[in-house]
């Protein structure tokens, strides 16, 4: 069994996970499993694969990452340099490679021996193709009207942007992976999003054709935002499996901000846990909900998966830092590299004597003018190191409103943090 991703990107997101965890799970049955390096549902999938018993093989698309594939995109994407996919491809391989490591290390709890992963890379291949070989051959037997019909192409052709050459011929390539995979290792099963049933499709005609065999395509469903839209590296609202792009705070959040309706689907998708725990789980959830036991053991369970347990001590410290008023102590053991990996943006300022906790939240950025800023603080909206403050005119005093470690947490409301780091504090 294989899936695939092209290295558009030096990370996978959450989106390709789920198609991992599945591979993981026939691995353990004992199948041989491809991964064509490229998803958090594809990888989730990978793994239910390599539990079940499969052999894995992750197969990064550094060849037809040149191409591109248009299934899902409005527009063509941009071409990418020979050192960029060769940054990305060993970035992807080490994505996928950490989560299997992490999925043996702690979630293989039978002790079950299970394949090892094997990484191939469809440019070893297409680098000794000729294309008038590929054309005879594989363009011989893909009917134009077919690859006319799929979805991805029918939906280019309408717009604007139009549909190129080269992104045409993608599924001809997808194809023709499926082809060499079954040739050389006997690969009758390939998984993938549901984006990619008519690239799928075209793959599973051509070995039908070619050699009068008999394969299966299975897909998965596409794991989308909370406006409904599909996770994607061009779309803005990524949740990466690299810990550079997103952190283990980030991810663990994620996941621990699910809605109520959908946490039970994202339980069977993304984790390991059995059915019968799951039900039990959301029993809890449903007596206890402001609790949030499901969001927690999902969120506890996918950031294992993905960071391993340095990552999940990290998100859970964090996490009882920032938003436990009983923990607000561990705020001064956070590294300042930690605290800074929290924030995109944070406001340095030199401490001065008589500095008011108002003009203090006025030059964070934490309100418009001294009128919000008064208003809101004295209606109890204002926090600092998770302690409320009410007097907007208090004067700042070092290791109540400044932590040791230089640094000063500013919360208004419930989720809406701005960090200050003091240039000329020492304590």
């Amino acid at each position: 069994m294989y899936a695939g991703f092209d290295p558009t990107a030096d990370s996978l997101h959450i989106g390709n996970l789920l198609v991992l965890v599945a591979l993981l799970h026939c691995q353990r049955a004992g199948h041989n499993v491809i991964a064509l390096i490229g998803n958090l549902l594809v990888l989730v999938a990978l793994l239910h694969c390599q539990r079940a018993g499969h052999n894995v093989i992750a197969l990064v698309g550094g060849g037809t990452g040149r191409v591109g594939d248009p299934s899902g995109r409005a527009t063509q994407r941009a071409t990418l340099t020979h050192s960029q996919l060769t940054h990305n491809t060993q970035h992807i391989i080490n994505n996928i490679q950490h989560i299997f490591h992490n999925h043996s290390e702690y979630f293989n709890t039978s002790g079950a021996t299970l394949h090892p992963l094997r990484v191939l890379n469809n440019l070893d291949w297409y680098q000794g193709v000729c294309i008038l070989d590929f054309l005879s051959g594989v363009g011989n037997s893909l009917r134009v009207g077919d690859l006319l019909s799929r979805h991805s192409v029918q939906t280019r052709l309408s717009s604007p942007h139009g549909l190129s050459y080269t992104e045409f011929s993608y599924q001809a390539l997808q194809a023709y992976d499926w082809l060499y995979l079954y040739d050389n290792y006997n690969c009758t099963i390939q998984i993938g999003g549901s984006d990619q049933m008519g690239n799928i499709y075209t793959g599973h005609y051509l070995i039908e054709k070619e050699r009068g065999a008999q394969v299966t395509g299975l897909t998965l469903p596409l794991i989308k935002n909370k406006s409904g839209d599909k996770f994607g590296k061009s779309s803005g609202n990524c949740v990466w499996l690299s810990e550079t792009h997103t952190t283990p705070f980030e991810f663990y959040q994620y996941f621990i901000n699910i809605k109520d309706s959908e946490v039970e689907k994202l339980l069977l998708l993304f984790t390991f846990l059995p059915i019968e725990d799951i039900k039990n789980i959301m029993l809890k959830q449903r007596s206890e909900p402001e609790k949030r036991p499901a969001q927690t053991k999902l969120a506890e369970n996918v950031t294992l998966l993905v960071h391993g347990v340095s990552g999940l001590e990290s998100a859970q410290h964090t996490s009882k830092a920032l938003f436990s008023p009983q923990h607000s102590h561990l705020l001064t053991h956070l590294t300042t590299q930690q605290m800074e990996a929290l924030f995109t943006s944070i406001t340095s300022l030199v401490l001065q004597p008589g500095m008011s906790v108002l003009e203090l939240a006025l030059r964070a950025g934490c309100f418009k003018d001294k009128y919000t800023g008064r208003r809101v603080t004295e209606a109890g909206g204002l926090y600092i190191n998770q302690t409320r403050v009410n007097n907007a005119d208090l004067i700042l005093i070092p290791h109540t409103h400044i932590l040791l470690n230089g640094l000063t947490l500013l919360r208004v409301g419930k989720k809406t943090y701005y960090l200050v780091k003091w240039l000329n504090y020492s304590q």
